[in-house]
Protein backbone atom coordinates (compact mmCIF):
# COMPACT_ATOMS: atom_id res chain seq x y z
CA UNK A 1 0.00 0.00 0.00
CA UNK A 2 1.38 3.66 -1.03
CA UNK A 3 1.92 6.39 1.51
CA UNK A 4 -0.85 8.96 1.96
CA UNK A 5 -0.51 12.94 1.38
CA UNK A 6 -0.21 12.43 5.04
CA UNK A 7 3.03 11.09 5.11
CA UNK A 8 5.29 12.09 2.33
CA UNK A 9 5.61 15.94 1.48
CA UNK A 10 5.30 17.00 -2.32
CA UNK A 11 7.54 19.43 -4.28
CA UNK A 12 6.51 22.97 -3.69
CA UNK A 13 5.52 25.30 -5.40
CA UNK A 14 3.01 23.98 -7.85
CA UNK A 15 5.14 24.64 -11.10
CA UNK A 16 6.93 21.85 -9.56
CA UNK A 17 3.97 19.43 -9.08
CA UNK A 18 2.76 20.44 -12.65
CA UNK A 19 5.76 19.45 -14.09
CA UNK A 20 6.31 15.78 -12.90
CA UNK A 21 2.35 15.34 -13.41
CA UNK A 22 2.91 16.38 -16.99
CA UNK A 23 5.79 14.37 -17.44
CA UNK A 24 4.28 11.66 -16.06
CA UNK A 25 1.06 11.37 -18.14
CA UNK A 26 2.94 12.11 -20.91
CA UNK A 27 5.55 9.12 -20.69
CA UNK A 28 8.37 11.97 -20.62
CA UNK A 29 9.27 10.43 -17.25
CA UNK A 30 9.32 6.54 -17.73
CA UNK A 31 10.50 3.69 -15.36
CA UNK A 32 11.91 0.37 -16.47
CA UNK A 33 15.95 -0.43 -16.76
CA UNK A 34 17.76 2.03 -18.53
CA UNK A 35 21.29 2.00 -19.22
CA UNK A 36 22.60 5.31 -18.69
CA UNK A 37 26.32 7.31 -20.69
CA UNK A 38 27.66 6.29 -17.37
CA UNK A 39 27.22 2.52 -17.58
CA UNK A 40 24.66 2.22 -14.61
CA UNK A 41 21.22 0.63 -14.91
CA UNK A 42 18.78 3.38 -14.00
CA UNK A 43 15.36 2.39 -13.04
CA UNK A 44 14.13 6.03 -14.72
CA UNK A 45 14.14 7.73 -17.70
CA UNK A 46 13.65 11.34 -18.58
CA UNK A 47 13.25 11.77 -22.51
CA UNK A 48 13.15 15.96 -23.12
CA UNK A 49 12.88 15.59 -26.42
CA UNK A 50 8.98 14.33 -25.69
CA UNK A 51 7.85 17.58 -24.97
CA UNK A 52 5.94 17.20 -28.76
CA UNK A 53 2.93 19.29 -28.72
CA UNK A 54 2.00 22.93 -27.48
CA UNK A 55 0.52 21.52 -24.19
CA UNK A 56 3.60 19.83 -22.87
CA UNK A 57 5.70 22.78 -24.01
CA UNK A 58 3.88 25.03 -22.20
CA UNK A 59 4.75 23.15 -19.01
CA UNK A 60 8.11 23.17 -19.72
CA UNK A 61 8.15 26.79 -20.39
CA UNK A 62 6.12 27.15 -17.20
CA UNK A 63 8.30 25.48 -15.03
CA UNK A 64 11.72 26.72 -16.20
CA UNK A 65 10.49 30.12 -16.10
CA UNK A 66 9.56 29.94 -12.55
CA UNK A 67 12.75 27.90 -11.22
CA UNK A 68 15.30 30.56 -13.13
CA UNK A 69 12.65 33.77 -11.27
CA UNK A 70 13.04 31.96 -8.33
CA UNK A 71 17.27 31.24 -8.53
CA UNK A 72 17.79 34.59 -8.68
CA UNK A 73 15.42 35.82 -6.03
CA UNK A 74 17.16 33.13 -3.88
CA UNK A 75 20.76 34.41 -5.38
CA UNK A 76 21.07 38.49 -5.38
CA UNK A 77 24.54 38.42 -6.37
CA UNK A 78 23.81 36.22 -10.16
CA UNK A 79 23.53 39.30 -12.70
CA UNK A 80 19.95 38.54 -14.55
CA UNK A 81 21.25 37.12 -17.67
CA UNK A 82 21.99 38.63 -20.86
CA UNK A 83 21.29 35.60 -22.94
CA UNK A 84 19.91 32.14 -22.60
CA UNK A 85 21.55 29.61 -24.41
CA UNK A 86 20.45 26.28 -25.27
CA UNK A 87 22.94 23.63 -26.08
CA UNK A 88 22.70 21.70 -29.40
CA UNK A 89 20.17 20.26 -29.90
CA UNK A 90 17.83 19.55 -26.72
CA UNK A 91 18.69 22.72 -25.09
CA UNK A 92 17.24 24.76 -28.32
CA UNK A 93 13.77 24.61 -27.62
CA UNK A 94 13.93 24.97 -24.06
CA UNK A 95 15.61 28.08 -24.02
CA UNK A 96 13.22 29.30 -26.69
CA UNK A 97 10.04 28.67 -24.63
CA UNK A 98 11.69 29.43 -21.33
CA UNK A 99 12.16 32.69 -22.77
CA UNK A 100 9.15 33.30 -23.83
CA UNK A 101 7.58 32.64 -21.15
CA UNK A 102 9.96 34.68 -19.11
CA UNK A 103 8.90 37.36 -21.23
CA UNK A 104 5.15 36.79 -20.29
CA UNK A 105 6.06 36.92 -16.32
CA UNK A 106 7.45 40.30 -16.62
CA UNK A 107 8.29 41.80 -20.06
CA UNK A 108 10.08 44.84 -18.34
CA UNK A 109 12.75 42.65 -16.77
CA UNK A 110 12.96 40.38 -20.10
CA UNK A 111 11.49 41.89 -23.01
CA UNK A 112 15.10 42.68 -24.18
CA UNK A 113 16.97 39.66 -23.29
CA UNK A 114 18.06 37.35 -25.95
CA UNK A 115 18.82 33.74 -26.84
CA UNK A 116 21.20 31.77 -29.02
CA UNK A 117 22.25 28.00 -29.68
CA UNK A 118 25.59 26.44 -30.47
CA UNK A 119 25.59 24.73 -33.97
CA UNK A 120 27.03 21.06 -34.08
CA UNK A 121 29.16 21.60 -37.17
CA UNK A 122 30.55 25.43 -37.76
CA UNK A 123 29.33 26.69 -41.02
CA UNK A 124 31.81 28.41 -43.59
CA UNK A 125 29.17 30.11 -45.83
CA UNK A 126 26.32 32.58 -44.84
CA UNK A 127 26.52 33.98 -41.52
CA UNK A 128 28.93 31.15 -40.54
CA UNK A 129 30.25 30.17 -37.16
CA UNK A 130 29.38 27.76 -34.44
CA UNK A 131 26.66 30.21 -32.77
CA UNK A 132 22.78 30.52 -34.38
CA UNK A 133 20.93 33.65 -32.32
CA UNK A 134 22.90 36.68 -30.25
CA UNK A 135 26.53 37.01 -29.85
CA UNK A 136 27.54 35.95 -26.54
CA UNK A 137 31.13 38.24 -27.13
CA UNK A 138 31.02 39.82 -23.27
CA UNK A 139 27.53 38.83 -22.24
CA UNK A 140 26.33 36.91 -19.03
CA UNK A 141 24.53 33.60 -19.78
CA UNK A 142 22.26 31.47 -18.47
CA UNK A 143 22.15 27.77 -19.73
CA UNK A 144 19.22 25.65 -19.81
CA UNK A 145 19.59 22.03 -20.85
CA UNK A 146 17.71 18.92 -19.95
CA UNK A 147 19.61 16.54 -17.34
CA UNK A 148 23.09 16.25 -16.34
CA UNK A 149 24.60 12.77 -15.63
CA UNK A 150 28.39 12.43 -16.21
CA UNK A 151 28.89 16.74 -16.63
CA UNK A 152 30.42 16.25 -20.05
CA UNK A 153 28.23 17.80 -21.78
CA UNK A 154 28.20 20.77 -19.38
CA UNK A 155 32.02 21.12 -19.76
CA UNK A 156 31.64 21.41 -23.38
CA UNK A 157 29.14 24.46 -23.06
CA UNK A 158 30.97 26.44 -20.60
CA UNK A 159 33.94 26.18 -23.06
CA UNK A 160 32.12 26.93 -25.79
CA UNK A 161 30.60 30.21 -24.21
CA UNK A 162 34.13 31.11 -22.97
CA UNK A 163 35.43 31.09 -26.34
CA UNK A 164 32.79 33.47 -27.67
CA UNK A 165 33.32 35.92 -25.13
CA UNK A 166 30.82 35.38 -22.42
CA UNK A 167 30.83 34.45 -19.11
CA UNK A 168 28.04 31.68 -17.99
CA UNK A 169 26.33 32.89 -14.43
CA UNK A 170 23.91 29.97 -13.99
CA UNK A 171 23.00 26.42 -15.09
CA UNK A 172 19.54 25.21 -14.64
CA UNK A 173 18.33 21.34 -15.73
CA UNK A 174 14.47 19.95 -15.20
CA UNK A 175 15.98 16.90 -13.32
CA UNK A 176 18.72 16.41 -11.10
CA UNK A 177 19.57 12.94 -10.73
CA UNK A 178 21.38 13.59 -7.02
CA UNK A 179 23.50 10.89 -8.02
CA UNK A 180 27.73 11.10 -7.91
CA UNK A 181 29.98 10.84 -10.22
CA UNK A 182 30.84 7.42 -12.19
CA UNK A 183 34.45 6.10 -10.84
CA UNK A 184 36.54 5.05 -13.89
CA UNK A 185 39.32 3.58 -11.81
CA UNK A 186 37.28 1.39 -9.88
CA UNK A 187 34.04 -0.64 -8.99
CA UNK A 188 31.08 2.47 -9.37
CA UNK A 189 29.18 0.15 -7.16
CA UNK A 190 32.00 1.40 -4.20
CA UNK A 191 30.83 3.48 -0.95
CA UNK A 192 32.96 5.74 -1.40
CA UNK A 193 31.37 9.70 -1.41
CA UNK A 194 31.85 11.89 -4.58
CA UNK A 195 29.97 14.45 -5.95
CA UNK A 196 27.37 14.74 -8.54
CA UNK A 197 28.54 16.32 -12.15
CA UNK A 198 26.51 19.33 -10.79
CA UNK A 199 28.08 19.46 -7.39
CA UNK A 200 31.47 18.87 -9.53
CA UNK A 201 30.65 22.21 -11.98
CA UNK A 202 30.13 23.99 -9.01
CA UNK A 203 33.06 23.50 -7.25
CA UNK A 204 35.48 23.28 -10.16
CA UNK A 205 34.20 26.73 -12.22
CA UNK A 206 32.14 28.43 -9.35
CA UNK A 207 28.88 28.21 -10.95
CA UNK A 208 25.63 28.37 -9.30
CA UNK A 209 23.08 25.86 -10.67
CA UNK A 210 19.61 25.13 -10.26
CA UNK A 211 16.65 22.36 -11.61
CA UNK A 212 12.87 22.52 -11.59
CA UNK A 213 12.98 19.11 -9.81
CA UNK A 214 14.85 16.68 -8.16
CA UNK A 215 15.21 12.91 -7.73
CA UNK A 216 13.52 13.68 -4.03
CA UNK A 217 10.47 15.41 -5.85
CA UNK A 218 10.19 12.46 -8.14
CA UNK A 219 10.28 9.98 -5.38
CA UNK A 220 7.89 12.03 -3.49
CA UNK A 221 5.22 12.75 -5.61
CA UNK A 222 5.26 8.42 -6.80
CA UNK A 223 4.99 8.19 -2.92
CA UNK A 224 1.24 9.63 -3.56
CA UNK A 225 0.38 9.30 -7.14
CA UNK A 226 2.20 6.66 -8.39
CA UNK A 227 3.16 2.75 -8.29
CA UNK A 228 5.10 1.94 -4.96
CA UNK A 229 7.23 -0.71 -6.74
CA UNK A 230 8.51 2.30 -9.14
CA UNK A 231 9.24 4.31 -5.50
CA UNK A 232 11.10 1.97 -4.16
CA UNK A 233 13.31 1.27 -6.89
CA UNK A 234 13.80 4.70 -7.08
CA UNK A 235 14.82 4.55 -3.18
CA UNK A 236 17.01 1.77 -3.77
CA UNK A 237 18.97 3.54 -6.53
CA UNK A 238 19.03 7.01 -4.43
CA UNK A 239 20.66 5.04 -1.67
CA UNK A 240 23.20 3.52 -4.00
CA UNK A 241 24.02 6.32 -5.56
CA UNK A 242 23.57 9.71 -3.76
CA UNK A 243 26.15 12.57 -4.03
CA UNK A 244 27.78 13.81 -1.44
CA UNK A 245 26.58 16.81 -1.93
Amino acid sequence: MCPTTEDITLPKPDYKINFLQACLSANILTFGTYTLKSGRQSPYFFNAGSFQDADLLNAIATAYAHTIVDFLAENPHVPRPDVLFGPAYKGIPLACCALLELRRIDSTKWGQVKYSFNRKEKKDHGEGGGIVGAALRDANVFVIDDVVTAGTAMRETIEIVKREGGKVVGFVVAVDRMEKMPNANANDDDDEPRPSAMGQIRREYGIPTASIVTLDNLIDLLGVRGSEQDMERLQDYRRRYLASD
